[in-house]
């Protein structure tokens, strides 16, 4: 049980979270059609009015408008909710769990590398709903989570806490997914006319790369294999989608991304038991 103090410091990174979900949906929405998401303030997406400040409150104004825009009234999308509270979800777990799970010893590391981590989410969430609802990769959201991943990776092994050669790795980790999707979409194309890689996907492999470093880039990649067929026999099944019909597979990639970095280390080394 917490105590009514951490209760109340968990709902107020609850809100947080909501907030920084609420300016996601923008990115998102925004970015996905290729605008800035500074680009002036919101507006309904279908009857192109601008929203008043008491429209935007996350989670509330939903519930209080019952899911409809105050202007045309047509229906608001639940996806806007939803990723409001999955935000506030991730900030949640990053208080309870990943502060302590992706933190460093010794100041300033054991302050900045939760913060990395939880802005790494924040991205990894914004390219997931982007892929998975626009089966788009904007460039400018795979180029800030390289330059977070490179600039991280970089200053831990300029701070001596990560070893050159585990840099390396990482680094060739990255290219080589890359190099593999970048085979894949050819033969794909030459084979069945098809890509069956988009490049959202492949600019996004350097980066996960580098988030993962070897070995844990191998059940990462593994399971998002895994997830993207047995998704994609589900949507088959269901009558969702028909055999050689393109599903995203940014989704999948960042799902195996996010488990490989809880237990990859684990998961590799229960393979490696397994081979000896």
């Amino acid at each position: 049980m917490y105590h009514y103090p951490m209760l109340l410091v968990i709902t107020f990174i609850f809100v947080m979270g909501l907030v920084w979900g609420s300016f996601l949906n923008v990115v998102i929405f925004r970015m996905s059609r290729g605008s800035s998401p500074l680009s002036g303030r919101s507006i309904c997406p279908k009857c192109k009015h601008q929203l008043a400040w008491f429209y935007n409150i996350p989670l509330l104004s939903y519930i209080w408008l019952r899911g409809r825009c105050a202007y045309c009234h047509k229906k608001i999308s639940i996806r806007y909710p939803l990723i409001e509270a999955l935000t506030g979800i991730l900030f949640v777990w990053w208080f309870l769990v990943g502060f302590n799970f992706f933190r460093l010893v010794g100041s300033p590391w054991s302050f900045i590398q939760p913060i990395f981590w939880l802005a790494v989410g924040m991205v990894l969430l914004s390219i997931f709903m982007t892929d998975l609802l626009y089966m788009v990769i904007p460039f400018s959201l795979n180029l800030l989570l390289f330059s977070l991943a490179l600039f991280y990776r970089v200053s831990l092994t300029g701070f001596g806490i990560m070893n050159p050669m585990d840099l390396f790795n990482a680094l060739f980790s990255g290219l080589a997914l890359c190099a593999l999707f970048l085979f894949l979409q050819i033969l794909t194309r030459i084979i069945k006319k098809i890509d069956g890689f988009g490049w959202g996907d492949i600019y996004l492999a350097p980066s996960l790369g580098l988030l993962l470093g070897w070995p844990k880039i191998l059940p990462g990649v593994f399971l998002s294999f895994v997830f993207g067929a047995v998704a994609g026999i589900l949507l088959i099944v269901i009558g969702k989608k028909k055999i050689g019909q393109y599903i995203p597979f940014g989704p999948f990639l960042i799902l195996g991304t996010v488990v490989a970095l809880v237990w990859g280390g684990d998961i590799w080394n229960w393979y490696i038991g397994f081979l000896v």
